[in-house]
């Protein structure tokens, strides 16, 4: 985003349009990878594009993977079944989702790579999926920190018979990585995977975004509830020919949620119904908060309360350990609630691209909002009018702070957004669809 590093938003009242949503970040960097591995080629539509794909595209082109983009999420992928190219130093940003799988894939077929990131990325844990891959014969090597990126990834003497342990509690995204790894291995060793997680699982949605995908690229994972996972010897990634993106449901709670507090109709079109992403339960907690909410097959509509009016959501507390990526749109709507919000089992935004329980806590209450916090939950207390404060609002560079607190602009005070343009890293054109949609007080 072009201008100042900072974003005055106008005040506003209403809410009301339709919005075409980008592509899933998970998906799209699911698919590409998926698609990179496949014997064959896959024709990608509506990918997102972002600083998290752009990143995964560039390290996918580096490993020797044929790649054409045609604009508009049109992607072709000629996928060979590994990595042409065996050595690569690969700079990935702050995208998890190109972070963990990527190095679960070079460790599995073994090379000379390095993988790192931003300063927030080497802040970001990965030891326990290091040392799931470590168990396994892999030889990946921490450059800086132990249990960090940097890595270096070198030669993979992979034992057969595999069966690795891993905690569920901090990220899905490590047994995601090897998962998608796991045909490496069972091809090199001929034996089957299995991964077994110690203690609960957190983000079951995003795991089961991962067997979806890996199914339709022909690959089916056994399942024991969510404590085991099997990945059968002899099996091999197939390109389906052609795959579309889902919208990004993530993305999608912010304006439903604006449909919320700003009346709507607010609609939401390329995911709904019949969505693979967890993150479409979103919209039972606006029902719990007394909103209307609608599904059709893939679009999802809101309409609610005037906050501008003095009309209040209602107070939640709620486990949100499913759905943590949304849960921070829940946050921001607490501010417009008729009580005390609750967000239980969010333990997983500490290890975020910033820590989101931190920093939530510390805009929120810029603001004028009571907020105490724990190790796995943040509780919010709205302000009464009079104690609403001016404020600008800290994004920590972080995509999903500066777009949940946007809904702070239908509050009684001037809210100023910065870094505005940290937004580009799943949804760039945020500000300018979201200023489609609000407006201010309506004329008789």
């Amino acid at each position: 985003m072009s201008g100042p590093n900072y974003l005055d938003l106008p005040h506003a009242d209403v809410a009301r349009g339709v919005v075409a949503l980008p592509g899933s970040k998970s998906i799209s960097n699911r698919v590409l990878l998926l698609a990179a591995l496949a014997e064959g080629t896959t024709e990608i539509s509506g990918l997102l594009d972002s600083d998290d794909t752009r990143v995964m595209l560039a390290a996918l082109r580096a490993l020797g993977v044929g790649l054409d983009e045609r604009g508009g999420g049109q992607v072709t992928v000629r996928g060979a079944g590994r990595f042409p190219v065996p050595s690569a130093d690969l700079f990935l940003g702050n995208a998890g989702t190109a972070v963990r799988p990527l190095t679960a894939a070079l460790a599995m077929l073994g090379g000379d790579y390095r993988i790192s990131g931003v300063p927030r990325m080497h802040e970001r844990p990965i030891g326990d999926l290091v040392d799931a891959l470590r168990a396994l014969g892999a030889g990946v090597v921490y450059e800086g920190n132990a249990g960090y990126p940097p890595l270096r990834i070198g030669e993979a003497a992979l034992r057969a018979g595999g069966q690795v342990s891993m905690p569920g509690s901090v990220s899905s995204q490590f047994l995601t990585a090897m998962l998608l790894a796991a045909p490496l291995y069972t091809r090199r060793t001929g034996t089957p995977l299995v991964v077994d997680i110690v203690g609960d699982l957190i983000s079951k949605p995003y795991i089961e975004i991962t067997l979806n995908l890996m199914a339709r690229y022909g690959v089916d994972v056994e399942r024991q509830g969510w404590s085991r996972f099997t990945v059968p010897a002899g099996v091999a990634y197939r390109s389906p020919g052609a795959i579309t993106v889902e919208g990004d449901a993530s993305s999608a709670s912010y304006f439903l949620a604006l449909g919320v507090i700003g009346g709507g109709p607010v609609r939401v079109t390329g995911v709904g119904r019949d969505s693979i992403q967890g993150d479409v339960a979103f919209a039972r907690t606006l029902q719990d908060m007394g909103a209307h909410v609608d599904f059709g097959p893939d679009w999802i509509e809101s309409r609610g309360v005037r906050v501008g009016r003095g009309e209040r959501l209602r107070a939640f507390d709620t486990d949100f350990n499913l759905i943590p990526d949304a849960a921070m749109t829940a946050a921001a709507l607490a501010l417009y609630a008729d009580g005390p919000c609750r967000l239980r089992n969010i333990g997983s935004w500490r290890v975020k691209e910033t820590d989101r329980i931190h920093a939530m806590q510390t805009e929120l209450a810029k603001l004028g909002a009571g907020v105490s916090a724990g190790p796995d939950w943040l509780e919010v207390t709205p302000p009464a009018v009079s104690a609403w404060r001016d404020a600008e609002i800290g994004t920590w560079d972080d995509h999903r702070m500066a777009m949940s607190m946007s809904l702070a602009a239908f509050g009684p005070v001037a809210v100023r957004i910065l870094d505005p343009g940290c937004v580009s890293k799943t949804f760039p054109t945020y500000f300018e669809v979201y200023a489609a949609l609000v407006g201010g007080e309506e004329r008789p």
